[in-house]
């Protein structure tokens, strides 16, 4: 159910970052009627406006303000009446109050929005409590005005307002309080998914993590790759929690496979640490498909916005050898420009062009996923334990077991194994020098 009809506004500022630069106007607008979209606001206008000169009190001019204004009295006075104005930028609270009262309309920035989405999309505990912490931390700048809640049926955080619940006051001192609580609770919640991800660990199984800016097709290509089921839809931020499955590559290899959180350009600080857990996923795993959607107009800036965030967790797409470029949506493409990239992709052993939507490229995917599984491997002779069962099992799933001799006491192996798994290996199990 949606909350009403919307005014979208971008504004397009003379001292915009560099990056932005890869970026349209038009491209950042379309965004921004999609981030409504996806909480199901029924945009019935946007428009792109120049801002020569940011204003401290309302960040746009006078004159853009009386215009718009206009619209919202014109729209009003038609019978359709504009509930709320989408600011895509950030606004200070003053900015805000002071565009409200010039518009006599609710308005909303970019945090406050992708904070709404947020809220409306986590369904794990962990996620829950990490958007609630985000979404009061952002509200304590805020206490100049009253936090209404969204209907229960629609979720949320309130930033939205609303018919539903009864209107909360909230002073700093029961916020600062209820920080306090979520961030003990996130703790708990942490423990338990590190004891998770030890217990694992223990499973001598490769992860397989999904990166992407947000709407690339990372669901439907999980769901494609894993036979599974989880959330795709062509909205922003459709997948919020992490999802796992365990899928099994042509040469019988099994790995993990993480869905992970969409990336987006300008994601608001406290949402950055709060899904720091999510992409704590990312950091631990063995090959990063990085999933673009190719098709894009503004593909390039994307796949900037995504490198940006994976160099904050140390992976280096230039020098990491686990990350793997995955041109998505080649079924949008016209003839000429798909032959090209295909052939680009077959040139490149980190890149594989696909389309999740037909399954074209799909068999070159696992090939390829099969292959990084091995290309770093080592051999090494290994004396374990004869009756330590759990250790040879692990050797036996993760490597390739080349020479094998049994005494009273060891089995002396040769195996080919990944550096990183030789390593986890000697961590987790007693074993000997060979002789």
């Amino acid at each position: 159910m949606g909350t009403g009809r919307a005014l979208v506004i971008h504004p397009i500022l003379r001292e915009a970052k560099i990056d932005d630069g890869m970026r349209s106007p038009e491209a950042r607008l379309d965004e921004a009627v999609g981030l409504a979209a996806a909480i199901e606001l029924d945009v019935a206008y946007a428009e792109a406006v120049k801002v020569n000169r940011p204003q401290p009190s309302t960040l746009l001019g006078s004159g853009t303000v009386e215009h718009f204004a206009g619209l919202i009295r014109d729209a009003e006075e038609r019978g359709e009446p504009i509930d709320l104005v989408v600011m895509d930028h950030a606004l200070s609270p003053v900015q805000q109050r002071n565009l409200e009262r010039g518009l006599h309309a609710k308005v909303i920035d970019r945090t406050g929005l992708i904070l709404e989405i947020f809220g409306a999309r986590a369904r794990t505990r962990e996620g829950q409590l990490q958007v609630e912490l985000a979404a009061l931390s952002y509200q304590r700048s805020r206490l100049v005005r009253s936090w209404t809640h969204l209907e229960r049926q629609r979720g949320g955080f309130g930033f939205l307002g609303g018919p539903g619940e009864s209107q909360l006051e909230i002073d700093r001192r029961l916020i600062g309080d209820r920080i306090i609580k979520l961030k003990r609770e996130l703790d708990e919640v942490r423990r338990t998914r590190d004891l998770h991800r030890k217990a694992r660990d223990r499973v001598p199984y490769p992860v397989v993590a999904l990166v992407g800016y947000t709407n690339a097709g990372k669901s439907s290509l999980f769901n494609r790759m894993a036979g599974a089921d989880v959330f795709a839809k062509n909205l922003l931020f459709a997948t919020l929690d992490p999802t796992m499955r365990g899928i099994e590559l042509p040469t019988g290899r099994k790995v993990i496979l993480s869905d992970t959180v969409g990336f987006i350009s300008d994601l608001p600080t406290h949402l950055v640490a709060a899904f720091r857990a999510t992409l704590e996923e990312v950091q631990a795993a063995d090959i990063v498909l990085h999933v673009r959607d190719i098709a894009h107009p503004d593909t390039e800036a994307q796949k900037a916005d995504v490198e940006a965030v994976l160099r904050d967790l140390d992976i280096d797409p230039s020098q990491d050898g686990r990350v793997v470029e995955v041109l998505n949506k080649i079924d949008l493409l016209d003839a000429a420009t798909r032959d090209a990239l295909l052939a680009q992709a077959a040139r490149n052993d980190h890149m594989q062009a696909v389309s999740a939507l037909t399954g074209e490229g799909l068999p070159g995917l696992f090939g390829l996923l099969d292959r990084h599984m091995t290309m770093d491997r080592q051999t090494v002779d290994l004396a374990v334990r004869i009756d330590d069962g759990a250790a040879l099992a692990w050797l036996y799933q993760r490597g390739d077991v080349l020479e094998r001799r049994d005494d009273d006491s060891f089995a002396h192996l040769q195996i080919a194994l990944d550096p990183a798994d030789l390593a986890r290996f000697e961590r987790r199990y007693d074993y000997h020098p060979a002789t």
